[in-house]
């Protein structure tokens, strides 16, 4: 999907589809470089890092396998009620193996910090943090982000894998959304 396709529900573009593309090769690159010699784990969180886990793995060079959690923190809302669910767990087991969490978005902190404790607690090798936005000025708690894509306004956001309600997670931009379409 086109910004132009749902051009009334959107205020503006932030990220054109180009720009995540260059930046997911510029960490890619990076990703690939630090774990030289090493096979990852990529561990996504659903259903917002679908997107980035697909472009980020085919913008690696070096093997890495795959697996994927499911979290909740906002439901239909567009805030973290910062209550943290499980909906669906590994299904490998992470204990002495480098984990690399990809997120779509780095809200409050909350959601992340969790899950980061959560999987610490499995005794992985090492468990870091790739999340292709960040909200600096939402925070509610310092997560320690290694890659990073983009900071982003205190915005609702949608689009590469960002919703509102499970709609525009199709869009290739990432833009903000008007409000008329969530008040």
């Amino acid at each position: 999907m086109d910004s132009a396709d749902v051009r009334d529900d959107l205020d503006h573009v932030l990220y054109t589809e180009a720009q995540i593309m260059a930046r997911l090769r510029e960490i890619g690159a990076q990703i690939d470089a630090d774990y030289a010699g090493r096979e990852l784990l990529l561990v996504g969180v659903l259903n917002g890092a679908v997107m980035v886990m697909s472009d980020l793995a085919r913008a690696m060079r070096s093997h890495m396998q795959m697996d994927w959690m499911a979290v909740s923190s906002y439901g239909a809302a567009t805030k973290s009620s910062g209550v943290v669910r499980i909906l669906k767990d590994l299904s490998c087991d992470i204990r002495g193996r480098d984990v690399l969490i990809v997120e779509d978005i780095v809200d409050t902190g909350l959601t992340l910090n969790y899950l980061l404790d959560n999987l610490r607690g499995r005794e992985p090798a090492s468990v870091e943090i790739m999340a292709m936005f960040r909200k600096p000025d939402a925070l509610r708690v310092d997560v320690p982000v290694k890659y990073l894509g983009f900071d982003i306004p205190p915005e609702f956001v949608v689009g590469y894998g960002l919703d509102y309600a499970q709609r525009y997670r199709n869009l290739r931009d990432v833009a903000t959304l008007a409000p008329h379409v969530y008040n």
